[in-house]
């Protein structure tokens, strides 16, 4: 199985630079929860600030699954398209402007170069060149989509993701006098990034994917995207009101945010189903099973870590108590891991046999590297929730200090150490085997 257009090879180097991110932001992430493990000598922390390496960590998240995303859609436009991309030229410029800001920041961090601004620390120079680089990407995307032989739901959906996403980190760049209005445009692009724009383009992949994989019918396949894309938005920018109960909005933010919160979980569960049935449907024989274990660790991920943790945690009577705590800290982990982590590794074996003309590949070392990362973070997820919930107790309800009840917390922040060492062995095997793909064949005959 080989690529079919020339054009595609421009996104290996999207996915190749994706996947050593992703490896940086893990060990970054070990650094904090030694933070809030151990305490650390203060000469330590005046170099290398626990704000500092959090700006860094939560960045190489964004970084890595953009340029995830941004490999996958070079990846699949032209085999939708059937036409190669409109320019590789416009992808390299992309790339190089989009690495080029992200080295910047990362080492402009270290010397306190930053907005300020939690997860949105870039500051406006680089800002100006990301935007820059997500307007080539549209611009590139789109022209490819009007030059296409056929138009189909996955490319406007793709299109209309782009778009979104490039409108909504501009709301975020700009400072403005009022906190409040502040934060109330800053959760545009925190939240409807994640739960707007990354889902249409997340979306339309992963269903091109299981087009491809299953051999289900296209028509089969668009109908649960149209059903499960339009409750995304609805519930999901409606949603974004669970961010407003306390940064003195409107009251009738608290009805609007935990109804639609509430109804947020559906689309997701819907996935799910729509995953099964494909498994069920399918027309085409399972090549790699690895592939298809990470399809259905995606759905129930996504279901778990966005779905469950992200209701219990957004209803108004119990986010009072929990928002800001380390029960955040287990959702987010959790629905990032199962919403985009999974889906950019998902794509990712997908494609890269294919650039290196496998049909089937030996997935002995993938399979130990996904395990080991699903299972640590399931557990990672679980031992945050419980500091969580200790935490709340502990400062929201008994009115104790942060240090003092910091202390009798720093157990799990031990434990979740630990796990995050595991996860950082996982993602390891699996980057390597990602690097190293060989086809079953050349295995045996050695």
């Amino acid at each position: 199985m080989t690529i079919k257009y020339q054009s595609q090879k421009v996104a290996l180097p999207y996915m190749q630079l994706s996947l050593l991110l992703f490896v940086l932001q893990v060990i970054m992430g070990l650094w904090l929860a030694a933070n809030y493990a151990f305490t650390l000598p203060q000469g330590l922390i005046d170099v290398f600030s626990f704000a500092t390496s959090r700006a860094i960590h939560t960045n190489l998240l964004v970084a890595w699954m953009l340029l995830g995303f941004m490999g996958g859609a070079y990846f699949i436009l032209p085999v939708e398209c059937e036409r190669e991309l409109h320019s590789t030229k416009v992808a390299w410029l992309q790339l190089i402007l989009f690495a080029a800001a992200a080295v910047t920041a990362v080492v402009g961090f270290l010397f306190g170069w930053t907005q300020g601004k939690p997860l949105l620390e870039i500051p406006v120079p680089l800002d100006l060149v990301i935007v820059v680089a997500a307007l080539l990407f549209l611009f590139n995307i789109l022209m490819t989509v009007l030059q296409a032989k056929n138009r189909t739901v996955l490319q406007w959906m793709l299109v209309g993701g782009v778009l979104f996403l490039a409108l909504m980190y501009l709301f975020g760049i700009p400072f403005y006098s009022s906190l409040n209005t502040d934060y109330y445009y800053w959760w545009w692009v925190i939240h409807l990034w994640v739960e707007g724009a990354w889902e249409l383009i997340t979306a339309s992949i992963i269903a091109f994917v299981i087009i491809q994989v299953t051999g289900v019918e296209r028509k089969v396949v668009e109908k649960w995207l149209y059903v499960e894309t339009g409750l995304f938005l609805f519930t999901g920018i409606v949603g974004t009101g669970h961010h407003y109960y306390w940064i003195g909005a409107p009251d009738y933010w608290l009805w609007w945010g935990g109804i639609f919160s509430a109804l947020e979980p559906l689309p997701i569960l819907l996935m799910v189903v729509d995953t099964w049935f494909h498994i069920r449907e399918r027309k085409n024989p399972i090549v790699n099973q690895l592939l298809w274990v990470y399809i259905v660790a995606l759905a129930i991920f996504h279901f778990i870590g966005a779905g469950l943790f992200g209701f219990v945690h957004t209803l108004p009577p119990i986010n009072y108590y929990t928002h800001g705590s380390q029960i955040t800290v287990s959702h987010g982990h959790m629905a990032f891991f199962g919403a985009y982590a999974l889906l950019n590794l998902t794509v990712f074996y997908f494609a890269l046999p294919q650039f290196k003309g496998i049909e089937r590949y030996k997935a002995t070392a993938g399979y130990w590297g996904f395990w080991i990362m699903a299972v640590s973070m399931f557990l990672l997820g679980l031992v945050f929730g419980v500091a969580g919930i200790l935490q709340v107790y502990l400062e929201r309800f008994l009115d104790i200090g942060y240090s003092t009840a910091h202390i009798t917390m720093m157990f799990w922040f031990k434990v979740a150490l630990f796990f995050g060492v595991c996860f950082l062995a996982g993602t390891l095997t699996t980057v390597y085997h990602l690097f190293t793909l060989k086809p079953v064949e050349e295995e045996r005959s050695r």
